[in-house]
Parts: structure tokens; sequence; C-alpha cells
């Protein structure tokens, strides 16, 4: 008869709702701001800027519900908890990234060979705004470690960076008549968005499809654990991630078919010594005696 011994490590908890609040009303009530200002100076960057930004509010809403949603204890549906909530929210923020991009590619590339002339004045005044409260919500998620807070942080930094752009090319056309300048860096604001995008989008879908998570090295696990003493064999060691912070791990120890209750009990603590990642919550290890058919390979050997 196999036995099955669990171990529960606990990882850091961070609570991000508050911080992702505050990051959602700052964004919301300044894409409002800017997508009138983008109007005013009749600069396309900006208003580009403002449509990310509507969308950053979406995703910032989106995220701040599944947070709240996957902090619940849990219960007879979700056994392990609603933290994969939180992992949702950051595969469908990307996702609204990607779609924000493409459509403002749309709208800048043709207008870089038909430019307009925006108000540089009233570009350095929403970069200098832009920046400040941009920053402001960025600073309240810097702590936060789940994959969630990190994509909003994400969206959050880029506008940092789009908004230096707008204020040198206000500073620019300040001096120089040179108005392709604008619909140029909301193509280089878009593009870079793009590639960060769809790179938060491959890391997110793979956690979503249980992915072994970025930074753990299963073959170094098994290697550890088929080093304990009394330990013939490893097999069938899955990890996935909940959120990409906090990961559950199974796997299977074969055993001598004579080793006592003392002797599974030192196998069992040294199997946990031997996962050495804290942020590995969820630990389930199967023993399984020499002989024993194990239902996912045969007879344990």
């Amino acid at each position: 008869m196999a036995h099955q011994h669990n171990g529960h490590g606990h990882g850091p908890h961070i609570d991000t709702t508050g911080n992702l609040k505050v990051a959602l009303f700052l964004n919301a009530g300044f894409a409002i701001i800017e997508l009138v200002g983008g109007l005013w100076t009749g600069s396309l960057a900006i208003l580009a800027d403002a449509l990310h930004d509507l969308g950053d509010s979406v995703s910032l809403g989106l995220a701040w519900y599944l947070q709240r949603l996957s902090a619940r204890n849990p219960d007879t549906r979700f056994s392990y908890g609603y933290r994969r909530f939180s992992l949702l929210g950051a595969l469908l923020n990307t996702v609204i990234l990607v779609g924000g991009s493409v459509i403002i590619l749309s709208e800048a590339i043709p207008r870089m060979f038909e430019p307009g002339t925006p108000m540089a004045e009233g570009m350095l005044l929403l970069a200098v705004v832009g920046i400040s409260v941009n920053a402001a919500a960025a600073f309240r998620l810097t702590h936060d470690e789940s994959l969630n807070a990190r994509a909003v942080m994400l969206h959050l930094m880029q506008d940092i960076l789009g908004w230096i752009g707008v204020l040198v090319v206000g500073i620019i056309l300040l001096f120089r008549d040179l108005p392709f300048l604008d619909p140029a860096l909301s193509v280089v604001i878009s593009l870079w968005v793009l590639y960060n995008a769809i790179r938060g989008l491959r890391q997110a879908a793979g956690l979503f499809l249980q992915a072994v998570p970025e930074g753990i090295d299963l073959e170094g696990i098994e290697s550890r654990l088929a080093q304990i003493e009394g330990v013939l064999s490893v097999h069938s060691t899955h990890i996935w991630s909940m959120d990409g912070v906090r990961h559950v791990l199974s796997t299977h120890l074969v055993v001598p078919e004579d080793a006592d209750v003392e002797e599974l009990f030192q196998i069992k603590c040294a199997a946990r010594e031997a996962i050495e990642d804290p942020a590995i919550e969820h630990t389930t290890v199967e023993i399984e005696f020499v002989g024993e058919v194990c239902g996912l390979r045969g007879p344990a050997v």
C-alpha cells in the first residue's frame, strides 16, 4: 500500500488589492485628462497613449477585481484556493496590451507620411503630469510580487517611458519644425509595448497551461530527491504555479520493501529539505515500495 505524505510550506503573502486600487484610480483619472489633452495639443502620440491608458484602466480594474477574488480561502470547489484568478488577470491584461498596441500602430504609421503639427507647450505640460502620475502608481506596486501585479507594473513603466519620449519630442518641437517626430514616437512606443506584451503573454499563457515556472530547476529537484538515503528512484515529479509566485509540487519516491515507519518519516523530512524553494507552497510526496504497482507507470523499481 502506498503512503502519501503532504507537506505545506508558506511563502510570503503580500496584499496587492489596495495598491491596485490606487493605481486604477490614478490611471483612469489621468487617461481622461490625457484624452482631452491629446485633442487640445493635436498630438497623436498623446492620443495613442490615452487609448493605451484607457486600456490600462480596464486592465487595472480587472486585475483589482481578480486579485480580490484570488484572496478567498479554499473551498469545496477550488481546493487550492482562488489564486489562479490572479494569473487569469495577468493573462487578460497582456491580451489587452497586444490589442491596444496593434490599434495604435494602425493609426500611427499612416500619420508618419502626413503628420500634423502638435502643440509643443501642451505636450511638455502633459508629459510632466504623465510621468508624475504613472510614477506614483508604479511606486505603489514596487514590492508586490504576483504575476498580476508585475503585469500591471509593466503597463505603468511603459507609460513612464512613453511620457519621457513625449517630453523629449516636445522640447525638440519647441526649436525645430519636425512634426513627423510625434507619430514616429507613437510607433516606437507601440512597438516596445507590443514586444513586452507578447513576452508577458507567453509567460502568463505558459503558467496558465501549467508549465514549469521560470527559475525552477525540475531536474535539480529530482536529482536531490534521488540522493536521499533510502530512496531508490524518483518519478512523476510535477511542478505548476497557482499565480506565478506560489507553486505546487508532487512526486513519487520508490523505497525498499522492508523500509519501516521511522525510515519513511526520515525520507519525508529529507524530501522537504531537498526541495529548497520557499515558493513551492504545496508539496505532495507519494511513497512506493519496490514491486508495488504505480497507477502512473506500472511496478515500482
